[in-house]
């Protein structure tokens, strides 16, 4: 039986959320970025000792077959690995997404080096594991760890490939067994990219029966569900689509739960959804304030602490610019919370992204920065949004530029219009166009109306649970 796309996404997101999600990339993740599948891979060196890559199911063993006819000489299938994991590919979406996610640890059969570059190219600062040597050095001020169990491509003579490897894998590669181990204790894993039928299927397998048994963790992978359209006759798809079945039942075995797509293409809306929900837990603090208008200026900051106490109270992260009037009072009410708790740590509830203010083209570093800062959000809260300019009080138009971004970026956009400036316009007009703002509905007279911080704020994080939950 397959898991609902709707429990995976639950499953998962609680997972994230306490630090316990982990992910296990197969070659079907490569795959789509152009690097060929291994019956392709192989399919000439099945040729040269006259096998049909089709026919056969155990592709080490076609591997080992080829390096016995060459006399245990590996050097011509090293250098078909290196021609085909060497060339140019960029990362897709999907990888994007799966960098983006509070993960630490990626366990990948690839050779390539697509993870770690989606890693690199979301800031992150990946520990790749190649060899069992690596597993006793740490790189400084990792974000990730990416443990390559079969290799890396720039050591092809070091890949797993051929069954003598497998045989040997506990000789030469025992360290990554207990750790991968370890981490099928302690995490739930999503497999991506894996058909289940690769060459390292009985080894993951295995590690997690034998380890674990019926009291595991658990895990999920993506199928494909097969459709009558995909077969000529109707016996054929009546076939594999039984065998279909039976394999997704033989994988709960192993606490690992199909989780059925129509098209493979699915999957990518379903991690962004995941992204999308795991965001909402970052809020953004947008605002400045040169006056509190219409509140005094000891209310005013009150106000912005408390909302900002409040949020980090719910256990949500807040994300301030440091806006001028603003930042300070956003800092200190997430300080107060983290502080009143034993077990919070400053950098999982309170992000802070102050403005560079010297160099060259300024604004466009600021408009740069703003993108950064409201990418990680999912919510952005717009208060007051107001400055001095020679002597007179404006609003504040880095406010109204990182409002735009925030429609830009899909974001769900929070408007106390009651603070008045910046805020107002933001508010006017969402009320103007509430057809694409639901969400708000029953909640906009509230946020232009209540003069009463205490209440003003219990409705923000009363509004908040009620998006998350939308």
């Amino acid at each position: 039986m397959s898991t609902s796309v709707r429990e995976f996404k639950r499953d998962f997101l609680k997972s994230l959320k306490e630090d316990n999600a982990a992910i296990f990339a197969g070659a079907g993740l490569s795959r789509t970025q152009g690097f060929v599948n291994w019956k392709e891979l192989l399919r000439e060196l099945a040729e040269y000792i006259g096998l049909d890559v089709d026919k056969e199911s155990d592709l080490a063993e076609i591997a080992q077959f080829y390096v016995n006819s060459k006399r245990q000489n590996r050097h011509s299938l090293n250098q078909k690995l290196l021609e085909e994991f060497t060339k140019d590919a960029v990362t897709s979406e999907n990888l994007r997404i799966l960098a983006s996610l509070p993960i630490f640890n990626y366990w990948t059969t690839n050779y390539d080096k697509l993870l770690e570059k989606a890693l690199e190219e979301q800031n992150r600062k990946p520990d790749v594991k190649t060899a069992q040597q690596d597993l006793a050095q740490n790189v400084p001020q990792r974000d990730a760890i990416v443990y390559k169990m079969h290799g890396d491509i720039n050591r092809p003579e070091e890949t797993v490939l051929i069954k003598d490897d497998y045989e040997a894998y506990n000789e030469h590669r025992k360290l990554f067994t207990t750790n991968l181990q370890g981490d099928l204790i302690s995490k739930t894993f999503l497999f991506i990219g894996f058909s289940f039928e690769d060459p390292n299927l009985n080894f993951i397998l295995s590690s997690i029966r034998l380890l674990l048994g019926e009291n595991s963790r658990d895990h999920y992978c993506f199928f494909r569900r097969l459709q009558e359209k995909d077969f000529d006759y109707k016996e054929d798809y009546i076939y594999e689509k039984t065998k279909q079945d039976l394999k997704i039942e033989d994988l709960q075995r192993y606490s690992i739960n199909a989780v059925l797509v129509d098209e493979y293409e699915e999957i990518t809306g379903i991690l962004k959804d995941i992204e999308r929900k795991y965001k909402l837990n970052n809020i953004l603090i947008s605002g400045s304030a040169a006056t509190y208008e219409p509140f005094d200026e000891k209310e005013g900051q009150s106000f912005i602490h408390e909302l900002s106490k409040s949020i980090v109270d719910e256990g949500w992260k807040t994300i301030n610019g440091f806006g001028l009037g603003v930042g300070d009072f956003v800092i200190n009410g997430a300080l107060q919370s983290i502080k009143d708790s034993k077990y919070k740590k400053v950098t999982d509830y309170l992000e802070l992204k102050p403005f560079p203010q010297f160099g060259d083209n300024l604004k466009e570093q600021w408009s740069s920065y703003r993108e950064d800062i409201i990418s990680s959000s999912g919510i952005a809260i717009f208060v007051f949004g107001n400055k001095n300019k020679n002597g007179e009080i404006v609003e504040a138009d880095g406010v109204l530029e990182e409002f735009e971004i925030a429609k830009k970026q899909n974001k769900y956009i929070i408007p106390v219009g009651i603070t008045g400036h910046a805020s107002k316009t933001i508010y006017e007009e969402i009320r103007n166009d509430s057809t694409n703002y639901d969400y708000l509905q029953g909640h906009l007279e509230t946020l232009a109306e209540e003069k009463e911080p205490e209440k003003l704020i219990k409705h923000i994080i009363m509004l908040i649970k009620s998006i998350q939950k939308y």
